[in-house]
């Protein structure tokens, strides 16, 4: 199997784990455990426990959980389940009890795969009839099913921030095409490393980093979670060559006090999950002259779907960059292309789009028109085909009538050089129907008031736009990926 940036990949995950194998380079290194497994360990072992999981009468196209964290287990675990053909159901360890047994039940999974530091939450919210499947402790082995490109590989639930999570399903062309698209925009080679420090159960960090180090032949270094205060570390002593992280663990290094070490072997960093301030962006590039590429990507579409080109190639800050691998446009009310320069419902279609929403056919009717996927987000395109996103439907402030874009506030917070996490929310008002306020971090040690931040939104936007209130938080609210859940500040609050 040979990465062709004109095509997305053939075949399936097995296919291509063992065409890897041949090769029998570095696939993951462990810098917190000091572990490194080849290509060729992670698949034999990968194929050891996909029998193992056949012998207890698992089918084809069957769910099973993976409740791990990061690491060698998780990452294997993940990787055996593809393997053999069944359906990995990637559990959100972030989401809480109640998503996590909405998960496992609307899943149909009759095993899982459990991370001793997850055994006591398994055991709390599992079904009745979900068992741990502990493939060590078993010897019996059978042979696997044929499997093929339209088979199901993937479900992973979304956020569930306006209801129930919807459960996305990928089949292993799509999960693959995922992998593809972030090889292509990115130009990832056999000599590549990326560091995955996003968990592998959000769909950024199963396709963009293990994916796309999959289909390029590159490696990975991996790591549990997010450190801000090892984070360079961790890159130089790993050997990485790029990184794909969120908005918020960019602000976070931006204000923290390490710096990059000498000798990096660091082309890019890559931003995605939700959009990146411009003032973050320009800041971060600044101080620690590594070049951000700003990205756009789903769960519905195995990650990506925009992308800013590597330098030379024109990056226009404040835009997710453009189509690879897949086509985008910006869809008006009535379902049509809207013209260049208004704004309008981003919309896909590609490869790498998924199959459906599990025992969800409403959902994913409304989803599709015709054969775009519908995204949520509104945006807009300019001459050159590059999407500016604007905000997102259900996020919307409708003050007196009037659309007012979230991220324009959560902009002007951030041009604030004290302000680490930022943002702007609807809450109901008598007067207009809604209101704007904002919720801030701030850096350890400021004295900043909220009579600032008021007036330099009043400043900057005028009075109409600015927040009628600004709530000091220790820690906004975010999903598994680090992205700031908008809609939950209201309730909080």
């Amino acid at each position: 199997m040979i990465f062709d940036p004109a095509h997305p990949p053939n075949g399936t995950v097995r296919d291509w784990l063992d065409a890897r194998a041949d090769a029998d380079g570095i696939a993951v290194v462990f810098p917190e455990t000091s572990e490194t497994l080849t290509w060729r360990s992670l698949r034999d072992d990968a194929r050891d426990m996909a029998q193992k999981m056949a012998a207890q009468g698992i089918a084809k196209g069957e769910s099973v959980a993976i409740i791990h964290p990061n690491g060698r287990d998780g990452l294997i675990a993940t990787y055996a389940t593809l393997y053999g053909g069944f359906r990995a159901t990637m559990i959100n360890l972030a989401a809480g009890p109640d998503a996590i047994a909405y998960a496992l039940d609307h899943s149909g999974a009759r095993f899982a795969m459990v991370h001793p530091s997850q055994r006591e939450t398994f055991g709390n919210v599992a079904p009745k009839g979900v068992v741990e499947l502990n493939p060590a402790a078993l010897s019996a082995m059978t042979e696997l099913s044929d499997i093929g490109p339209d088979d199901h590989a993937l479900l992973m639930y979304t956020s569930g921030t306006t209801g129930k999570p919807k459960g996305v399903v990928h089949s292993h062309s799509s999960l693959m095409a995922g992998g593809w698209t972030t090889a292509v925009a990115h130009r990832l080679s056999g000599d590549d490393r990326g560091f995955c420090v996003l968990p592998i159960y959000h769909i950024n960090g199963l396709c963009v980093t293990v994916m796309g180090a999959l289909v390029s032949g590159g490696s990975l270094v991996m790591v549990s979670k997010f450190s801000a205060s090892k984070f360079w570390t961790q890159i130089a002593e790993g050997e990485a060559t790029w990184f794909s992280v969120v908005p918020t663990i960019i602000s976070h290094l931006l204000h923290g006090a390490a710096n990059p070490q000498a000798g990096t072997r660091l082309r890019f960093g890559r931003s995605a999950s939700s959009a990146l301030a411009v003032e973050t962006q320009s800041a971060f590039e600044t101080r620690f002259g590594v070049p951000i590429i700003e990205t756009m990507g789903l769960t519905e579409t195995a990650a990506q779907i925009l992308s800013n080109p590597l330098p030379p190639g024109v990056r226009k800050i404040g835009s997710p960059g453009v189509g690879f691998g897949n086509d985008v446009q910006i869809m008006a009310s009535d379902l049509t292309e809207a013209p260049r320069g208004a704004e309008g419902e981003i919309a896909v279609r590609g490869p790498n789009v998924m199959r459906k929403y599990l025992s969800n056919p409403d959902a994913t009717a409304a989803t599709f028109a015709g054969d775009w996927l519908r995204t949520g987000d509104l945006g807009r395109m300019d001459e050159d085909g590059y999407v500016f996103v604007t905000g997102r439907l259900k996020e919307l402030i409708i003050k007196g009538g009037e659309n007012i874009a979230p991220r324009e506030i959560d902009e002007i917070l951030y041009s604030h050089n004290e302000v680490v996490e930022a943002a702007a929310f609807a809450r109901p008002c008598t007067r207009y129907g809604e209101r704007v306020e904002a919720a801030v971090a701030v850096c350890e040690g400021s004295r900043l008031a909220e009579a600032d931040l008021l007036s330099l939104c009043s400043q900057r936007l005028g009075a109409f736009k600015s927040p009628d209130r600004i709530h000091f938080m220790k820690e906004l609210p975010k999903g598994p990926s680090g992205k700031i859940q908008r809609l939950k500040l209201s309730e909080i609050l």
